[in-house]
């Protein structure tokens, strides 16, 4: 995977700040001393997952939270690429949520790894380049 830049998903995110709540490192912590030398990304779509979750409870603690990584957002690519893998999963009756398929988009726009629990979900979407941890 080398050092590019990785796109790490909400579901990463809800581990890792478990895992800190917690006080145990986990698979989600793991991963990051794994790879100590990548820059780490999130959507802005992401962004707002996190900001509308339990876990974040006030806006200081979410920008704290986001604050940390790199945010891409969708542009016009982004948005052409949301459109062709929805018309593939949507053809193929694999369609996922809306949420998911913009933060796929800025992945396949970029370029860039996404890293993710849900492996099987993202791995629907054509091109995807889907890292588990």
């Amino acid at each position: 995977m080398g050092d590019e830049a990785l796109i790490l998903e909400t579901t990463f995110l809800v581990d890792l700040e478990r895992e800190a709540r917690a006080g145990v490192p986990g698979r989600a912590h793991t991963f990051l001393e794994a790879h100590p030398d990548q820059e780490l990304c999130i959507t802005l779509t992401t962004a707002g997952e996190l900001a509308s979750g339990p876990r974040v409870a006030d806006r200081a603690a979410w920008q704290s939270l986001v604050s940390r990584f790199r945010i891409l957002s969708p542009d016009l690519e982004a948005s052409w690429s949301y459109g062709q893998a929805f018309r593939y999963l949507s053809d193929n009756g694999l369609l996922i949520g809306a949420n998911d398929l913009w933060i796929a988009a800025v992945a396949l726009r970029h370029g860039l790894s996404l890293v993710t629990r849900d492996e099987a979900h993202f791995r629907r979407v054509p091109g995807l380049r889907v890292v588990g941890y």
